[in-house]
């Protein structure tokens, strides 16, 4: 990810309600709410949603696709993780405590085996 790119993406997440939408994107997974649906659970407008929707989407942290009558919008994960990337890639400077921490939050995504408990 370039600077451009990531400056694009946190204008984005600048916003309140756009913040809230990637959230429930990324808990919601690859299958994504429809529109409505996050306008509902956002409390707003579906105007207002709208506008949000496409400034996320123009950022390239979410993408939509067409079901029957429904736009379904679901969270860009590689481009989240690039973001993410892009943050911590000159933060740990070979530094052993940073890194830990770094290298810890790889496992934020593993599912837990019978009921074990990813920290």
């Amino acid at each position: 990810m370039d600077e451009r790119q990531a400056l694009s993406s946190f204008a984005a997440l600048s916003q309140e309600t756009r913040l809230a939408i990637v959230r429930a994107l990324v808990v919601a997974g690859p299958e994504g709410l429809a529109a409505g649906v996050i306008a509902e659970r956002m409390g707003v407008s579906a105007t207002n949603v709208s506008f949000h929707l496409k400034e996320l989407e123009r950022s390239g942290l979410i993408s939509q696709r067409r079901e029957s009558r429904s736009i379904i919008y679901s969270a860009s994960y590689e481009a989240l993780a690039d973001l993410i990337k892009f943050l911590m890639e000159d933060c740990c400077a070979g530094h052993p405590t940073i890194r830990k921490h770094v290298e810890r939050a790889d496992d934020c995504c593993i599912p837990a085996d019978e009921g074990e408990v990813v920290a």
